[in-house]
């Protein structure tokens, strides 16, 4: 089973309604796939939400596994933003398959690599990879 971590940015995209990324709630409820975050990722999200969309992300985060932050010491090596580099940490140290990730602008450089056994992807990605049945 795929453990899929989302970051802030899609946090906040299935938020404001992203019925793709939705896809994972249905694809958790099967058995498909766990949800994973940080309690970092969310409140970045949840900072970022109109407030009517803040109440969309507590009813999504309540299904999902929030796990605790990490500080990798080898994260402080890879070339990310420092309020990136917790996000990767926390991914890490949740043995999370996926990093899905809209942020390309921080993230692009992984995009597609392994890192301590994290896919880092875009939603896209994923579902071009796990096609929606």
């Amino acid at each position: 089973m795929d453990r899929v971590f989302l970051d802030a940015n899609a946090l906040f995209s299935v938020a404001y309604g992203s019925k793709g990324l939705r896809t994972l709630w249905n694809w958790a409820r099967e058995g498909r796939c766990l949800l994973l975050s940080s309690a970092y990722a969310v409140e970045e999200a949840r900072r970022n939400l109109q407030p009517r969309h803040r109440a969309q992300l507590a009813e999504l985060i309540g299904t999902m596994a929030i796990v605790a932050e990490a500080h990798l010491a080898f994260a402080e090596l890879l070339r990310l933003p420092e309020k990136d580099k917790p996000i990767l940490a926390a991914a890490i140290n949740a043995r999370a398959t996926h990093l899905l990730t809209g942020d390309l602008r921080h993230f692009g450089s992984l995009r597609g690599q392994f890192i301590q056994g994290v896919l880092v992807c875009t939603p896209r990605d994923y579902f071009d990879a796990n096609p929606i049945s």
